[in-house]
């Protein structure tokens, strides 16, 4: 079979992580059909460039080692282009698809790039399949909302990385349950798995009696990341011992490292962004993983940090409280800081089983890629109804 991926969450010179779990699927995909990646990058002119933007062009063997993948680009203005981004996109994707002529279309994040796939594959009369990641789906902005819909509903196939996603397809969107393939995050056993906290430690430069609370992610608000800064200085308070390591880029690192030199004494750390076996170092020598986010999918880390026999301390949205339980974690209410830095003290004085954690989870990369696969399978294999395809020509 011949997939060809869609999709914008995927490692750029500027965040060689970008989109790791999307990669890892791919790389997997790639040894069970021949798969090309398209991955849609959009272009600002220099007056207009976002702050946070990130891409610069690079050979994708540096990046994405193991995947046949073309960046390609679109003009775009930040907010003002919104509207029109998924009919930029699918000119951009038209002439590659017709070019790589696929079985199927699969396109991970619904807006644009699914709204892009969308159109390419219809004109280039192939399936089309949608991946939903989690914030694509919880879209706060009428204009995108209105957008994702028509991808949802026209998807033969719409894979989720949660059952919690899956409910808001329908509730949301309308999306027919039937054609709804919940698809877990895998995790790589040979990176995350318990290891030697005294050597982690001793790598890193980290005391050894020190209480570590690792937060693994993009350094934007919507992780939660303001409340855990005051969570860092309630633990400064009580725990003399704690201390709050953020791995990671984004956003809010200037505004961090701002808060860290106001405040020498706040015992905050500033890892940067880390390779995936650094991160499962960082995993290792912590006590613990804490992801106070507003929303999610199915958060990765969450089940690296598990998988490494970290307990964690999370938020209940999303697909989160299909990960942590009262035997792996605890659970506070999203936006509510202080009820975060009690959880994080409680976790930090409980006794928690690290071989236990370690059994949670053991589905990996390569079952992700073999459910990714059928899921294609029998999308190709559907013939699309008569209400379908009159909603398809309508849509066109």
């Amino acid at each position: 079979m011949r997939i060809l991926i869609v999709t914008s969450q995927f490692p750029i010179a500027g965040e060689p992580h970008r989109g790791r779990p999307v990669y890892q699927t791919v790389r997997e995909l790639s040894r069970l059909a021949d798969v090309k990646v398209l991955s849609p990058i959009a272009t600002y002119p220099g007056w207009a460039r976002p702050r946070s933007y990130l891409y610069r062009p690079a050979e994708q063997d540096a990046v994405a080692p193991g995947c046949d993948v073309d960046y390609v680009t679109y003009p775009a203005l930040p907010a003002l282009s919104r509207p029109f981004n998924g009919h930029l996109c699918a000119r951009a994707l038209s002439g590659p698809v017709r070019a790589f002529a696929p079985d199927v279309v699969l396109a991970y994040w619904l807006y644009p790039d699914g709204y892009g796939a969308l159109r390419a594959a219809r004109e280039a009369g192939v399936p089309f399949v949608a991946g939903a990641r989690g914030s694509d789906l919880r879209v706060r902005d009428a204009v995108s909302r209105r957008l994702t819909r028509p991808v949802v509903q026209a998807a033969r196939r719409l894979l989720v990385v949660s059952e919690d996603l899956g409910r808001v397809a329908v509730d949301r969107y309308g999306a027919d349950p039937e054609r709804i393939r919940a698809i877990p995050n895998g995790c790589d056993a040979a990176l995350f798995h318990p290891g030697d906290r005294q050597a982690a430690r001793a790598a890193l430069g980290l005391p050894q009696d020190a209480e570590v609370v690792l937060y693994v992610g993009r350094l934007v608000p919507e992780k939660g990341l303001r409340e855990l800064l005051h969570a860092t200085r309630r633990l400064a308070a009580t725990r003399p011992q704690a201390r709050v390591v953020f791995v990671g880029d984004g956003p809010l690192y200037t505004e961090l490292a701002a808060t860290l030199a106001a405040e020498p004494a706040l015992p905050l750390q500033l890892a940067g962004s880390q390779a995936p076996a650094e991160v499962a170092r960082w995993m290792v020598a912590s006590d613990l993983v804490t992801l106070p986010s507003y929303s999610e999918g199915h958060p990765n880390v969450l089940v690296e940090a598990l998988a490494c026999g970290r307990p964690v301390v999370a938020t209940p949205v999303g697909g989160i409280p299909e990960v942590v339980d009262a035997a792996s974690g605890l659970l506070v209410p999203p936006r509510d800081a202080d009820a975060l830095a009690d959880a994080l003290a409680k976790a930090l004085a409980q006794d928690w089983d690290e071989a236990a954690l370690a059994r949670r989870f053991s589905r990996d990369w390569e079952q992700v890629a073999r459910d990714t696969l059928l899921a294609c399978e029998e999308a190709l294999a559907e013939r699309p109804g008569p209400a379908r395809a009159a909603y398809a020509a309508d849509s066109a």
